[in-house]
């Protein structure tokens, strides 16, 4: 999953959020300087990615991807994720998505100082930039994509994977909307944090 998805399955406190980000920054990091909580909130991403990895309907997406993109399929269902979570918020969420993004932003905000560097950078670009929003469009998430596709430093055909994913857009929905009510079972019954 993605950034929004990992901050939706949180709890909602600053030091939850950063926890369960961190996951996608800790490598090489100590990760024994952070409190019980954030190292809580890091259990929680990987608790998320590993049921994600393991999930039959995201297995079955990652084949709708075409063989020179499959490689990087996961990482694109993570963006196309989001996307499909804020397309249908209103099945998740008694709390409006703008107002869900704003207390999100001003909770990592408050770790900004803890963070690792590149998370830093990350997050600070994430919330200036109003990265979730972006994810609403299509077109977002191509650039996103693309994005990512530009910082693989080994030759690849990554760059251009909204095709797979305009081409088999119906199948990805339907693929989330059986996967993601799953996932929040799953967190639940593990006992979130």
């Amino acid at each position: 999953m993605n950034y929004l998805a990992h901050l939706f399955l949180a709890k909602p406190t600053a030091d939850s959020h950063m926890g369960n980000l961190l996951g996608d920054f800790c490598r090489g990091v100590d990760i024994r300087q952070f409190s019980a909580p954030i190292l809580a909130g890091l259990d929680n991403h990987r608790r998320v990615d590993r049921f994600t990895d393991s999930h039959p309907q995201v297995r079955a997406a990652k084949a709708l991807f075409s063989s020179k993109r499959r490689r990087f399929a996961g990482i694109a269902l993570d963006v196309l994720f989001d996307h499909f979570l804020i397309r249908h918020w209103h099945h998740y969420s008694e709390l409006d998505f703008a107002h869900f993004c704003e207390l999100a932003y001003q909770r990592l905000d408050k770790r900004m100082p803890l963070m690792p560097e590149r998370m830093q950078k990350v997050v600070g670009s994430m919330i200036n930039q109003h990265w979730f929003a972006s994810y609403a469009q299509l077109d977002g998430v191509g650039f996103a994509l693309d994005r990512i596709a530009g910082r693989i430093r080994f030759s690849h055909e990554f760059a251009g994977s909204l095709e797979d994913i305009e081409r088999h857009y119906l199948e990805f929905d339907e693929c989330f909307r059986l996967f993601f009510p799953a996932l929040r079972r799953h967190i639940e019954q593990q006992g979130q944090e």
